[in-house]
């Protein structure tokens, strides 16, 4: 499905999605960040690997929220392996560029994610939400390398995020804020005071990635609360505003390239997703937002993957 990309200004170009581009970008700094990004290729193996993760590790805790990560698996495959400036073996290097899950439910998402880029050891994942883990059921800064935020209460990452944006440009640094937000998060009043905010203030070194799945633990979005046109919105609280096939990894490349041309405000891209995408029985399920599979369909779920 392709989605129409809406911009402020009439031409803009992006920049080349290219492994020597974007390797020299990431390793600009004193420091050396990753190493050559994966092909779209490779990181279309990549997503895959981070649901098989995911199922593992929901199944394994017996709860958890599979839906909502696997909806967003291409989008953080995107920046983790692709686009993102950091560093595995310094997760608190200052240049990095920072990743914020608002929608901390969907924490096995970004856990699996730090554990394929080489943060800690990916069989850790199997301890999800065990005591005294570093895998909790939603993320915590303080114990889990990679982490930026500690979550729990939807609504608050958008203005952590732009707190953590507006400090790079107190710092005199060129760190890059992303902020993965859920289409029902977007209910919260938070949200678009914080949209408000980073207009106001100009704050270009930040991009909001809405995972537009339509589905949050009450039912359809629609039905809980219609955010339609939510393009619209964004454009309206003065946001360059990108929509985007969330499956679709060239398009998100694109539009996370695009989102670095802009100047003088902040970026919005809808990415419009699959709730439970992969996994066929999961696919618009409202069951498996905060359910976790079975040992029956984990290893259903696990053959599809393969």
């Amino acid at each position: 499905m392709h989605f129409r990309k809406q911009r402020v200004n009439k031409k803009s170009s992006y920049p080349s999605a290219s492994a020597k581009s974007l390797s020299a970008e990431a390793t600009s700094s004193k420091e050396v960040a990753l190493a050559l990004p994966l092909s779209i290729e490779e990181m279309e193996r990549k997503a895959k690997t981070l649901r098989r993760h995911i199922i593992a590790m929901t199944a394994k805790a017996g709860s958890g929220h599979p839906g909502g990560s696997l909806s967003a698996a291409e989008i953080v495959t995107a920046l983790f392996f692709n686009h993102l400036r950091h560093n595995p073996s310094n997760p608190r290097w200052p240049d990095r560029d920072r990743f914020v899950l608002s929608k901390g439910h969907a924490a096995p998402l970004l856990y699996a994610a730090l554990a394929e880029a080489g943060y800690f050891p990916v069989e850790e994942l199997l301890t999800l939400r065990q005591l005294d883990s570093r895998m909790q059921g939603h993320t915590d800064m303080t114990i889990t390398p990679g982490v930026e935020m500690s979550a729990g209460a939807l609504g608050q990452g958008l203005s952590f995020g732009i707190g953590i944006a507006l400090a790079a440009r107190l710092d005199r640094r060129d760190y890059r804020v992303y902020v993965l937000l859920g289409d029902g998060e977007c209910d919260e009043g938070q949200v678009w005071e914080a949209a408000m905010a980073a207009a106001h203030f100009k704050v270009d070194n930040i991009v909001a990635i809405v995972d537009r799945n339509r589905q949050q633990i009450d039912g359809w979005t629609y039905e809980v609360m219609d955010t339609e046109p939510l393009a619209e919105k964004w454009l309206s609280f003065r946001w360059h505003t990108i929509e985007v096939n969330g499956h679709d990894l060239s398009q998100i490349i694109a539009a996370l390239g695009e989102a670095k041309l802009v100047k003088g405000k902040p970026t919005a891209s809808i990415a419009h997703t699959t709730k439970g995408k992969g996994v066929s029985f999961m696919e618009n399920n409202l069951d498996f937002h905060g359910r976790a599979p079975t040992p029956e369909d984990a290893e259903r779920a696990l053959k599809e993957l393969e």
